[in-house]
C-alpha cells in the first residue's frame, strides 16, 4: 500500500508539472502567435514605406534625367540648325559663284564677294554641356544605392539565419555584477514589452523549456518525469542507447542550442550539482576525467561543491565568491559567445559568472581567462545542449519555469 500511494504520489505530481508546462506551452503558441501578426504589420508597412522611399528616389533621378536632357539637348539641336543653316547657305554662295558667266565680270565679283563674307561669319561656339558630369552620374549614383541595398538586406537576411544575429536578450539583470550585453538594448524582448503584451506572457518569450533527455541519463541517475533528475546508489536498467553516459553521472536535455539566445533555470534541491552546456556530438563515452562537464573543451559548467561555486571549462577552474543560491539561471547568447550565470533569489538576479572573451586588465593574468580567450568562442560553432552532472550520492536537481519575482526582475528591465 505504503508503495501504491508513492506510486500516486509520483503521478499526481507529474500531472501537476504537466499541467504546469502545458499552461506555459498555450501561452507560447499564443505569444508567438500575437508577435507574428504584429511583426508581419510592422514589416508590410516599413517595405511598403522602404518602396516610397525608392519610388520617391527614382521620380527624382528620373527628373534629373529629364531636366538635364531638356538644357543639353536644347543647346545641342541649336548648335546642329546653325551648323545646317550655315552649310546651306555656304553651298548657295558656291553654287552661284559657279553659275556666273566667264564674261560677266561685274557678277563675278558681287558673287565671289558674297561667298567670302559668308565664309568669315563667326562661328557659333561650341555646346558648353555645363550640366553633362553630373547628368552622367545617374547610373553611378543609383547603382550605388543598389548595392548599399544588395548589402544591407544581405546582412540582416544573415541576422535572420543567426549569424551574428542578436537573439532574445535582456538587460543585465544585476547592476555593477555583469557587463551588459551589446545586444539588450532594443531587443525581441523589449519589443514585446512596447507591444503591450502581458506581464504573464513575458516569461515564456524568453524561457527555453528543457526537457531531460532519459536516452542520455547515466545509470545512476533516476529521472522524475522530464524535469527532475537525481543521483542514486543503485543502478537503473536503462535500456541500451548510443548516446547515454557511461562513465559520468551526468544527463542532457534534448533540446538543441545553436542560434540565438536561451536563458533556462534549475533548482539545486540537494548535493553537489555541475549546470552547463555540452556539444551535441561529444562522445558520451568518454573517461570520467575527459568526461565530466567543463573537464574538456566541449563542455564548460558551473559547479557548486558544497561551500562555493565554481567555472570550469577545458580543465581550468575560477572560484567564484559567492553565498549560496537554490536557483540558478543561465543566459546563453550565441551571438556575443557568451554564457552568463546568475544567482536568483528575492527578485534579483545576481551575475555569479560570465564566460566571455575578454582582455586581461594591465599587469594581471588569470590561467581561467586565458582559456577561455583561446577556445571558448569555438564552443560555439557547435550545436549545443543543456548538460547537468550530479556529482555526489542523492545530489538532486529540479527544472523550473521562471519564477514570478524573476519575471518582476526582466519586466522591469
Amino acid at each position: 500500500q505504503a508503495q501504491q500511494a508513492k506510486f500516486l504520489s509520483d503521478v499526481e505530481n507529474e500531472l501537476e508539472e504537466l499541467a504546469v508546462t502545458i499552461a506555459q506551452a498555450k501561452k507560447m503558441v499564443e505569444l508567438i502567435k500575437g508577435v507574428a501578426a504584429k511583426e508581419r504589420e510592422r514589416v508590410k508597412k516599413l517595405f511598403a514605406e522602404a518602396s516610397e522611399v525608392l519610388a520617391a528616389f527614382q521620380k527624382e533621378v528620373v527628373g534629373f534625367i529629364e531636366d538635364g536632357e531638356r538644357s543639353m539637348l536644347g543647346e545641342a539641336e541649336a548648335d546642329l540648325r546653325w551648323k545646317e543653316d550655315r552649310r546651306a547657305k555656304l553651298a548657295q554662295c558656291k553654287q552661284n559663284l559657279e553659275n556666273v558667266p566667264s564674261t560677266d565680270t561685274i557678277y563675278f565679283l558681287q558673287e565671289f564677294q558674297a561667298l567670302k563674307v559668308a565664309m568669315e561669319e563667326k562661328l557659333s561656339p561650341s555646346p558648353s554641356f555645363q550640366n553633362e558630369l553630373n547628368f552622367t552620374k545617374c547610373t553611378q549614383a543609383v547603382g550605388a544605392v543598389k548595392d548599399a541595398l544588395s548589402a544591407a538586406c544581405k546582412s540582416q537576411r544573415g541576422r535572420l539565419q543567426g549569424k551574428g544575429v542578436d537573439g532574445l536578450s535582456f538587460q543585465d539583470m544585476e547592476e555593477g555584477l555583469c557587463p551588459p550585453s551589446p545586444s539588450a538594448r532594443g531587443s525581441p524582448l523589449s519589443s514585446l514589452y512596447r507591444w503591450g503584451m502581458p506581464a504573464d506572457s513575458v516569461a515564456p518569450a524568453i524561457a527555453f523549456i528543457i526537457d531531460l533527455d532519459s536516452d542520455t541519463a547515466d545509470k545512476f541517475i533516476q529521472l522524475f518525469g522530464t524535469k527532475g533528475a537525481k543521483r542514486v546508489l543503485c543502478p537503473i536498467p536503462y535500456p541500451e542507447s548510443p548516446t547515454r553516459f557511461v562513465n559520468c553521472e551526468q544527463v542532457l536535455g534534448v533540446n538543441l542550442m545553436n542560434r540565438g539566445n536561451y536563458y533556462w533555470e534549475v533548482e539545486l534541491i540537494d548535493g553537489w550539482v555541475s549546470i552547463g552546456v555540452i556539444a551535441e556530438d561529444f562522445d558520451p563515452q568518454e573517461s570520467y576525467n575527459r568526461g565530466r562537464l567543463g573537464r574538456n573543451e566541449k563542455s564548460c559548467c558551473l559547479q557548486w561543491n558544497g561551500q562555493n561555486y565554481v567555472a570550469w571549462f577545458g580543465g581550468f577552474e575560477s572560484v567564484i565568491q559567492q553565498p549560496f543560491f537554490h536557483t540558478i539561471g543561465v543566459f546563453m547568447e550565441y551571438s556575443e559567445k557568451a554564457l552568463t550565470f546568475y544567482g536568483v533569489k528575492d527578485s534579483k538576479m545576481t551575475c555569479l559568472k560570465q564566460l566571455k572573451v575578454s582582455n586581461f586588465a594591465k599587469g594581471q593574468f588569470d590561467p581561467f581567462q586565458n582559456k577561455i580567450n583561446h577556445q571558448f568562442a569555438s564552443l560555439f560553432l557547435c550545436k549545443l545542449k543543456p548538460a547537468f552532472f550530479l556529482e555526489s550520492v542523492d545530489a538532486h536537481l529540479q527544472i523550473g519555469p521562471l519564477k514570478k519575482d524573476c519575471v518582476s526582475v526582466l519586466k522591469r528591465r
